[in-house]
């Protein structure tokens, strides 16, 4: 991580964005305290698209259901069923 001056990012901010964009982080500061960071962009993901799996498996119809018995008597209180 390189720390400039205000100045020096002025003079040289194409090479620093060059920088950045190639991963490092660049400190800019003000009199010898850090008063910004520059980062290269990362593009958002593609949003999860609903459905990706749908015909691929089956849900059984009891699907809530399953394990009641053994779940019930944790809930209500009993920790040796």
């Amino acid at each position: 991580m390189a720390t400039v001056n205000i100045h020096e990012a002025k003079t040289h901010f194409s090479r620093l964005i060059e920088k950045a964009g190639a991963g490092e982080e660049i400190v800019i500061a003000k009199a010898g305290k850090p008063v910004a960071r520059l980062v290269g962009y990362s593009a958002p993901q593609a949003p999860r698209r609903l459905g990706l799996m749908a015909g691929q498996f089956n849900v059984p119809d009891d699907f809530d259901a399953m394990g009641a018995d053994a779940l019930r008597p944790l809930f209500e209180g009993d920790l040796n069923p």
